[in-house]
């Protein structure tokens, strides 16, 4: 597919869809840990956006992560416009579940299970660039526009141009207009990794 094309598809959300769903939010989380640290503080920052593109404010989102009959809670504060961040601290090693809610109706965002290690010492098996791609997926909210309600293109089984994928991925604007998806300031080894899981063959069947 050529970048125009691409643009056209990645940029074209359907707004009376978008008008349809009413009230829904996404959640993106900013600096994904790879892996916790157990008894250690952890600070998860993220944004609130309605419909994906707007910014919403005044919210009193909440934290809960779980692992097996372990739990821990968090509350967040507003810290920008639409921006929040919340500190949790997980005790014991384990795959932990996190999820966030995002305080507008139902709209929630949970994580793919995050590995807690005993020590800063201990680290868990690294992961490979197009895993660590996967997780951002899900972390970004890129899940909620492109799987779950499906107002951005369906990406899975598809590949796309990687220099044209990371212009897009650095700025949606900058190479389309009119785009309705947001400028997520992703950092260079983000857009790597979320480049080689969107081409990933099947990465979503």
């Amino acid at each position: 597919m050529n970048g125009n094309k691409l643009a056209m598809v990645m940029g074209g959300f359907a707004l009376p869809l978008i008008a349809a769903l009413g009230g829904w939010a996404t959640v993106s989380v900013k600096d994904l840990p790879d892996y916790i640290v157990a008894g250690q503080p952890t600070t998860l920052p993220f944004t609130v956006r309605q419909h994906g593109v707007e910014p919403l404010s005044g919210l009193r989102p909440t934290i809960d992560a779980r692992s097996g009959g372990m739990a821990a809670t968090a509350d967040a504060k507003q810290v920008g416009n639409g921006e929040y961040t919340a500190v949790l601290t997980l005790t014991q090693p384990g795959d932990w579940t996190i999820t966030i809610h995002s305080g507008f109706g139902k709209n929630r965002l949970t994580l793919l299970p995050i590995r807690v290690v005993e020590s800063a010492g201990q680290r868990p098996v690294a992961l490979t660039e197009a895993q660590r791609g996967e997780r951002l997926f899900t972390a970004k909210g890129c899940t909620t526009c492109h799987v779950d309600i499906e107002v951005g293109p369906k990406l899975a089984g598809r590949t796309f141009d990687p220099d044209y994928l990371k212009r897009w991925l650095t700025d949606p604007k900058a190479v389309r207009s009119e785009a309705r998806m947001p400028n997520q300031n992703l950092r260079p080894d983000e857009i790597a990794a979320l480049t080689a899981f969107i081409n990933q063959s099947g990465h979503g069947s």
